[in-house]
């Protein structure tokens, strides 16, 4: 007779959803949306819909590997697990004595999203003292600036959108990654109130909107700072929140007048007509919600922008009103985990060397006293999902170079690996998680057995803890105890949650936590500071991205079938998928000779890559956007889109600038060389 347990997605999106899993004899038959769920009850996506096909997959890593043939050639043979714990601890050691432990490198990302898994191994590599990995490829500038204006104020949990009066959705692919927040507003009673993307094509959630308004790349703060002139010069600011509940207002409005709607069409290539027409709707509405993305944050302004966007929401006095001012960056302003148990600070002995996973490919070129000997990867896939693609192929190919991953299947990373381990999925583990996009809470314990010798991470590192000698009590601990601990020390948010509540965190299962005060402002002052003297620009202003000499900025957006580099086991997602494709406006197609279904080759100083061109009208011209992250061995050429992005920063967060690169396209076969 199956049994029905409860789980929560583990994948980089907003939601971490509740699953309800339909078990018998140690198979998961089913997965359902738990209805008991705060934020899923009403459905999940399609690409867990059937998690159980990549749990069960034949592809799946079931025990140890070492590597038999050349990097990159996919020759492995297996090995006991506790052969392969002794050989990378004693290569660790024999680095550590000659070279230091920074010159081991963890690379670690969104594999897992919850706090126990994913932040273990920063306790293992602290204790250590190898070189620290700075996390930034995601969305580090938006939070920064964010951070900038609001400081730790919690924005709109998007449960709260039912409440606001318009919808402004800004560079947020919300049918990708948002879609329970999608259906709220698709609801009958919400149907009335326009929704208006603004975005650099028409992504799948142009469908649900009244309005498209297509933006060239990277020039979203001066759309804003040109809404904010109209405002301001047409009575439709609200002066006295503005005076009230913000800090260097005068100073910012009197930059305002060069911002002229005409001055934005000339970057933005938006009419200013269509500018000035946004900015009175906006304005006139009762309480607007801007829906904010990350992709229009990994520029090189991409701080500024996310600044900019900020100080708009605030500039009709929304944030007074449920449902109004901004969502989609934190919309929590306390903690619901003491991570320094799980990531233990503490235990770090000297200051970290710092290398930025945007810059991957040059950790790994560095040399002599500085070279990186060892990477220890788990929960990612640098070799396709960081920028410069070719240079961190080049990177793990060097034979002096002893590398780990620990994965559930064979990823491009693993195909240069010395030693490959077979991970765990996360119904076979304990972990805690925090919903990075919305106010809930859960806790997940396993719901079957890992099958043949695949182990957790917080398994792993502590075996390697042991074969290194660290006899800290925390490595002797299990993944439930370390659970346990976490409860048994609860934040004040959580302590402060009902019995019940606490009730179903202890036996596994997810919970609301209470929505932020939106105007107990987290600032120093208690302000939103709109000009911060402490920052290089302290007043807001409009900056350039990086851009470059070539003609078509190059854009990445989330896809429907896939996230990032999972999923990518399950052939009925990749079918419906298609090939990589890159998405052009019919006249820069026309300029080029492309035709629709052809055969399309970007290049920049980097590298050249083959597309399957789509040509449509639903795209600022100037603009080319690619969906989703593709395999390898699925590109023409084996390049895939993180081959044309640099490893530039972005200016506040040191974040990725994955959108902030120029390209030119061709017909493939056309004057290649």
């Amino acid at each position: 007779m199956p049994e029905l347990k409860k789980s929560i997605c583990p994948y980089d999106c907003p939601n971490a959803c509740g699953f309800l899993m339909e078990v018998e004899n140690g198979k998961i038959l089913r997965v359902m949306p738990d209805p008991e769920h705060p934020v899923s009850r009403g459905g999940i996506c399609r690409k867990t819909a059937r998690y159980q096909d990549s749990i069960h997959s034949e592809k799946r890593l079931l025990t140890p590997l070492v590597r038999t043939g050349p990097k990159g050639s996919g020759r492995f043979e297996p090995l006991s697990w506790e052969e392969a714990v002794q050989r990378i601890a004693g290569r660790w050691k024999q680095i550590i004595a000659e070279s230091g432990p920074e010159a081991i490198l963890p690379w670690t990302y969104s594999g897992v999203m919850s706090d126990i898994q994913r932040s273990c191994g920063d306790a293992f590599f602290n204790r250590m003292g190898a070189s620290q990995l700075v996390r930034t490829i995601c969305a580090p500038a938006k939070g920064a600036g964010y951070a900038a204006v609001a400081g730790e104020t919690g924005c709109l949990d998007p449960r709260e959108l039912a409440d606001s009066g318009l919808y402004l959705i800004w560079g947020s692919n919300m049918a990708a990654n948002r879609p329970q927040a999608l259906a709220l507003l698709s609801r009958p009673e919400h149907r009335h109130k326009k929704k208006i993307l603004i975005d650099t094509y028409a992504s799948p959630t142009a469908r649900c909107c009244d309005q498209v308004l297509y933006i060239k790349a990277g020039t979203d703060g001066a759309l804003a700072l040109a809404m904010m002139h109209v405002l301001q010069a047409e009575g439709l600011a609200d002066e006295a929140f503005l005076q009230n509940y913000t800090e260097g207002y005068d100073l910012f409005k009197e930059t305002l007048g060069a911002y002229t709607p005409a001055w934005a069409e000339t970057i933005t290539g938006i009419p200013a007509e269509t500018i000035c027409a946004l900015a009175r709707e906006y304005g006139r509405a009762h309480a607007p919600a801007i829906l904010l993305g990350s992709g229009n944050s990994r520029y090189g302004n991409g701080g500024m922008t996310v600044r900019l966007i900020t100080i708009l929401s605030l500039f009709t006095g929304a944030w007074q009103y449920p449902g109004g001012g901004l969502c989609g960056c934190t919309p929590t302003s306390t903690a619901y985990v003491d991570r320094d148990r799980i990531l233990r600070p503490d235990f770090r002995r000297e200051p970290a060397r710092r290398l930025n996973i945007n810059q991957t490919a040059a950790a790994l070129a560095l040399t002599g006293t500085e070279a990186v000997r060892s990477l220890y990867v788990y929960a990612g896939n640098p070799a396709n999902t960081a920028g410069n693609q070719e240079g961190v192929i080049r990177g793990l190919q060097r034979e002096d170079l002893f590398t780990v991953v620990h994965d559930r299947f064979m990823t491009e990373t693993a195909l240069y690996a010395d030693i490959v381990l077979p991970a765990a999925f996360s119904v076979e583990q304990y972990d805690i998680y925090r919903s990075y996009g919305h106010c809930t809470l859960g806790t997940a314990h396993p719901v079957i057995a890992a099958p043949g010798e695949c182990r957790s991470n917080w398994d792993t590192f502590a075996l390697l803890a042991e074969a290194m000698g660290y006899e800290d009590a925390y490595f002797r601990r299990s993944e439930k105890e370390v659970l346990e601990d976490i409860l048994e020390h609860p934040t004040p948010a959580v302590a402060a949650l009902p019995e019940e509540k606490q009730r179903i965190l202890r036996e596994g299962g997810s919970v609301s936590m209470p929505f932020s005060d939106h105007l107990q402002v987290g600032t120093p002052s208690g302000k939103f500071r709109i000009a911060d003297p402490s920052l290089p620009e302290p007043v807001p202003c409009y900056r350039e991205p990086y851009g470059g000499e070539l003609p078509l900025r190059l854009v990445s957006s989330p896809g429907l079938y896939t996230l990032n580099s999972e999923f990518r086991d399950r052939e009925e997602l990749l079918r419906q998928r298609g090939a990589q494709k890159l998405i052009l406006h019919t006249q820069d197609a026309e300029k080029r000779g492309i035709r629709n279904g052809c055969l399309a080759e970007a290049y920049n100083e980097q590298a050249s890559v083959v597309f399957e061109a789509v040509v449509t009208d639903a795209i600022a011209p100037g603009n080319v956007v690619c969906e989703g992250v593709f395999r390898r061995d699925d590109c023409v050429g084996g390049k895939a889109f993180n081959a044309l992005t640099s490893e530039r920063l972005s200016d506040l967060g040191e974040g990725t600038t994955m959108n902030d690169n120029r390209v030119e396209v061709r017909v493939y076969g056309e004057n290649t060389v």
